[in-house]
């Protein structure tokens, strides 16, 4: 049977192979980025996920401080032409932002799904 809490390590892997948060099994995408709108083996409905613009965000900011880096030790250490940085850099950044961009979104889904993460609401107020 299928643990009902798993714990935050498990959460974390199962959301980095792009499974179901809950049961580990089932597929999170349909497409590249698309969301199935349920799990195929538990049943889990998808519809809590709201992960917004993060996964892109921590994508680019993790993707951009490694190519910048290089770039930075490449220019120093060799100077190489611009066509080199160009040749270089131009495939770097399409491979550590697309690549890691599914693993990051489903993280943050199965992490949201852990720690029961939903949209903020003020107590005791009426939204008339």
């Amino acid at each position: 049977m299928t643990d009902p809490s798993p714990t935050v390590l498990q959460s974390a892997l199962r959301g980095i192979a792009c499974r179901c948060p809950r049961c580990g099994k089932g597929k999170v995408f349909g497409g590249f980025l698309t969301l199935r709108p349920n799990c195929e083996v538990c049943g889990l409905d998808y519809a809590f996920i709201d992960v917004g613009d993060g996964a892109a965000v921590f994508t680019i900011l993790i993707g951009g401080a490694i190519v910048v880096c290089a770039a930075l030790i490449v220019e120093v250490k060799y100077q190489p032409p611009f066509w080199v940085h160009a040749a270089l850099w131009l495939p770097m950044v399409l491979i550590t932002t697309l690549l890691p961009l599914r693993s990051i979104k489903a993280l943050l889904i199965a992490l949201q799904f852990h720690h029961k993460a939903q949209e903020g609401r003020l107590v005791g107020r009426d939204s008339t």
